[in-house]
């Protein structure tokens, strides 16, 4: 479980990194559409549905816009969705590299994470500079919270990529169910409502979802300037790291034997 394999790799990692940024975002029109404008996109498509068509209205937003809540939910997710999806089809992805050179498989997986966040941190400041320049309050002080937050999500997003792309080199079905899985899961994460809006009865099963704390917590930041740190965060910490240490003991176990079975 030491990382003294993967240090010494930081060279590749960063080369990984690099090469992701360049090959899937920036070397591309597609990949420009994908930092910015399909996020805006579903923005404005949700923006629409909710609030001009079903006209919603959510007392507990206190006078803010329901766009703006959307927001500082939506840009969170989508990276969660798509580090997942990277991630998980990182290792099948590069299988005629796996096989040719010995190097620390899980760095592939960080690499594709990596790149995600970062390209997707990079929107979510831009559209929260837009917000503010807009004339919405945005209470960029509180921005480090938000990023302990994401730093959380990031440990439990590589944790699950570590498990499912593992799994994926000997069950080729895990490709299939992660998208109907992540649909599912996005309709159960407070990203279009609040939490208080969920029947009470169901609160407690939503309180076991991780992606509506993360979510939460960087809302609650952003929005509402809260920048104290609970004992849940210490709980959402302290999970978020053992899902880490999991699914790295899972892979880690397992990637002596990709290269027979990619």
């Amino acid at each position: 479980m030491y990382f003294a394999d993967v240090w010494g790799s930081r060279w590749l990692f960063v080369n990984f990194l690099r090469r992701e940024i360049k090959d899937r975002y920036i070397g591309s029109l597609s990949g420009l559409f994908w930092i910015l404008l399909q996020p805006l996109a579903l923005l404005a498509i949700y923006g629409f549905v909710f609030a001009v068509v079903f006209k919603v209205n959510i007392p507990e937003l206190q006078g803010r816009e329901f766009i703006e809540f959307v927001a500082l939910g939506l840009w969170p997710w989508l990276a969660f969705q798509e580090g997942l999806q990277r991630g998980s089809m990182s290792i099948q992805g590069a299988a005629g590299l796996i096989k040719k050179v010995s190097f620390p498989h899980e760095l592939l997986v960080y690499g594709s994470i990596a790149s995600t966040y970062l390209i997707h941190l990079s929107g979510f400041l831009l559209v929260l500079l837009i917000m503010s320049v807009s004339g919405k309050e945005i209470h960029f002080l509180a921005l480090p919270v938000a990023m302990v937050f994401l730093l959380f999500q990031v440990l439990f997003t590589s944790g699950l990529a570590m498990l499912f792309s593992s799994l994926q080199v000997f069950v080729r079905d895990v490709e299939h169910f992660l998208s109907p899985l992540l649909m599912i899961w996005f309709y159960a994460t407070p990203v279009l409502y609040t939490a208080n809006m969920v029947p009470e009865r169901m609160r407690s099963v939503m309180a076991l979802n991780p992606m509506a704390s993360f979510i939460g917590g960087v809302r609650d930041a952003m929005l509402h300037g809260v920048i104290n740190l609970t004992w849940q965060t210490a709980a959402l910490a302290v999970g978020s790291i053992a899902l880490f240490v999991s699914g790295r003991f899972v892979f880690r176990r397992l990637s002596p034997y990709f290269e027979d079975f990619i």
